[in-house]
């Protein structure tokens, strides 16, 4: 694809522009909307092959693949109205917003992917689901650190219940590094400290020969800290409240 579409300039949509952009090969042309004007202009100041346009049809017109990352709730006021030909693509980032819908609101009878990019794109460093899978949305994403196609929504669905968990873990090290500053550790030190201490130990996720039972084992001691604080805090019965929860987000997703 040379030319690229973002509505919705936010987070995501910032980090899929400096992916491809700062990656090896020469960049496609991206065309922004002016939703997230300053993000939009921050980055199209930033970059020869970024414009922002000045609405959302003309994204849609310069573009042959258009992602579209606005929030679910915001797509009817963003989307109503556009004219999408049958030969564009259109790559929908809105959890919870099945194939069908967006159909529905674009109006068109082209090629509808969902994908669940996430901020490490920018490095090109994270794996992006995607349903249905095609070549061209698939190679996007390939070149943005690798692409896992799913076969149907269901599955999709699943992997878009997952991402729920992230800024749950970042507040999990943030109350790590508050607990060690409560016992008089200064509070940079101890954020120190806990950022080294899981991006030590994150990458071990790369070592795809053990499974994650296995590398949780591997680093634990019988009857040592590591098993008092798993068993004794994340037992049973943390571990099914989890599940409930992510039962219950996934219900909401379908």
């Amino acid at each position: 694809m040379k030319r690229i579409g973002i509505i919705g300039v936010g987070e995501i949509g910032r980090a899929i522009v400096v992916g491809l952009c700062e990656g090896a090969g020469e960049p496609p042309e991206v065309f922004l909307s002016p939703r997230g004007a300053r993000t939009a202009a921050e980055l199209s100041s930033s970059y020869d092959s970024v414009r922002v346009c000045a609405d959302n049809q003309a994204v849609v017109d310069r573009s042959e693949l258009v992602i579209i990352a606005v929030r679910p709730y915001d797509r009817q006021e963003a989307l109503a109205g556009l004219r999408v030909d049958a030969g564009k693509i259109v790559v929908s980032l809105m959890a919870g917003v099945g194939i069908d819908d967006v159909r529905r609101v674009l109006a068109t009878d082209g090629p509808v992917v969902r994908a669940i990019p996430l901020p490490p794109v920018r490095e090109r460093d994270s794996v992006t689901v995607t349903c249905p899978s095609h070549p061209e949305v698939d190679a996007l994403f390939e070149r943005l650190g690798g692409a896992l196609p799913v076969e149907d929504e269901a599955g999709f669905n699943v992997f878009s219940a997952l991402t729920g968990t992230l800024t749950t873990h970042y507040s999990y090290l943030a109350t790590l590094a508050s607990w060690a500053a409560g016992q008089g550790v200064p509070k940079e030190v101890a954020d120190r400290y806990v950022r080294g201490l899981f991006q030590g130990v994150g990458r071990s996720l790369g070592d795809e020969a053990r499974s994650l039972s296995q590398l949780a084992a591997d680093h634990e001691t019988p009857n040592g800290s590591n098993e008092r604080v798993r068993t004794t805090w994340f037992n049973d019965a943390n571990s099914e409240a989890l599940g409930k929860v992510l039962d219950d987000l996934l219900a909401r997703l379908k």
